[in-house]
């Protein structure tokens, strides 16, 4: 048994576990990283689709993604990386949100003026001319494959509102791996493949983890940024008695069709009428996904390792099927290619970045699916919760807007205004 000591221990290297170890470590304290896989990112930051947009149905949410959107647009400087490091880069495509009666856009709209963020608001017609190509019909609700009503004609059209500062991160593996570099050179270690196998405590205070090995490392300092595995760690420390919100895996997968490039830059495309999203991304694909629409089950997972690897036919031909829908011209592949992930998600599909009743565990956690383009926020959320606990506000160094982190507590009332969706 080999026994460390550290000022902290993140439980987690995707891209929220690596912001925090960051900000940690840019603080002045002796940061140990460890996580379960090879290397940063590998979990389920590598399936995320890295959209980065700015509607949620909350202010916390719409705020905080704006900030952060502005981080990812200096990202070196962020960072503080070198000039020959290669970076993850942030690509602005805008993103159209069509009009659906399950997420109205009035108080969307209401939230990007107070934050003063651009947008415009799109007539069927105009949505038809800026979308080349696109079906602007009305199908909702969406349905499955074997329906009958799923060949139904529209019964109406859709119009649409696009924020032009939206887009997408083109390497969200590459991103942790950024973030990972930059802890570094502040003196964080990273420990890959090992397992925590106990949280260390006397009386209610946290004093570090166990290892698989019986390894240790001391800590007055446990963050849980474990992504679908971080119900497992609060169950280790004993924390969950006072959560209102709780998280669980989902299976989720992303699928990647041909792209007809004559339309030049293709934006992203949140289609709640039909239950999908669309993504441009490198090498000519449109990635697809699903907006979990009621007329599919969800693939909840009792153990994230369950999950395989492979996408299947059927999620992949009810997706696909559905984009083509909106985009008629769109080539359907025989078989499909794409990915497979686990979301880590909150009743609500909000995030919980919060203290426990444990001393010194913190969470950061109900994270994949939507908080992606926060990961550069997100460690300094938590950096200030675990350095000023009584500042409960949180101020953008970009933007000045500011974020109420009650939004993000653990016993939180359940968000109704939400989607439950990944759109949140």
């Amino acid at each position: 048994m080999t026994r460390a000591s550290a000022d902290a221990v993140v439980v987690g290297a995707g891209v929220i576990g690596s912001s925090i170890a960051l900000e940690l470590a840019r603080a002045g304290r002796s940061v140990v990283v460890v996580d379960r896989l090879g290397g940063p990112g590998h979990g389920s930051t590598s399936a995320s689709s890295a959209i980065v947009r700015f509607n949620y149905s909350t202010w916390a949410g719409v705020a905080l993604s704006w900030e952060a959107k502005h981080c990812w647009e200096r990202w070196r400087e962020h960072l503080g990386a070198r000039e020959d490091e290669t970076l993850a880069r942030f690509r602005r495509t805008g993103l159209v949100m069509l009009d659906v009666d399950v997420a109205p856009k009035a108080p969307t709209l209401a939230l990007f003026d107070r934050a003063r963020i651009p947008y415009e608001v799109w007539s069927p017609a105009q949505l038809a001319d800026r979308v080349p190509g696109i079906d602007t019909g009305r199908y909702w609700p969406p349905k499955q494959l074997a329906d009958d009503a799923f060949w139904s004609p529209p019964q109406g059209t859709l119009g649409a509102f696009f924020t032009p500062d939206a887009g997408y991160v083109d390497d969200p593996r590459l991103a942790a791996v950024n973030l990972t570099a930059a802890a570094q050179r502040h003196g964080a270690r990273l420990l890959t493949h090992r397992d925590v196998t106990a949280i260390l405590r006397t009386r209610n205070k946290v004093t570090g983890v166990e290892l698989d090995g019986a390894d240790r490392i001391d800590s007055p300092i446990v963050v849980n940024a474990a992504g679908p595995w971080s119900g497992t760690l609060n169950k280790l420390a004993d924390v969950e008695h006072d959560f209102t919100v709780s998280v669980r895996p989902l299976r989720q997968e992303v699928h990647q069709v041909p792209m007809d490039s004559r339309h030049g830059t293709e934006p992203v495309v949140a289609d709640l009428d039909l239950g999908v999203y669309t993504r441009p991304g490198p090498g000519g694909v449109l990635l697809v996904g699903g907006t979990e629409p009621a007329c599919d089950p969800l693939q909840w997972l009792e153990d994230p390792d369950d999950a395989g690897s492979e996408p299947t036919a059927g999620v992949f031909a009810a997706q696909v099927t559905r984009a083509a829908r909106r985009r008629p011209d769109l080539a359907v592949p025989n078989r499909p290619r794409g990915i497979v992930g686990v979301y880590d998600v909150a009743d609500d599909w909000t995030p919980i970045y919060d203290r426990t009743a444990l001393d010194g565990f913190y969470v950061a956690i109900g994270t994949s699916g939507n908080q992606f383009k926060n990961a550069p926020l997100v460690g300094r959320l938590m950096a200030q919760l675990i350095d000023s606990p009584e500042d409960t506000e949180y101020v953008g160094a970009h933007t000045g807007l500011r974020i109420d982190l009650a939004a993000f507590s653990r016993n939180r009332p359940v968000n109704d205004a939400s989607t439950h969706t990944v759109l949140g």
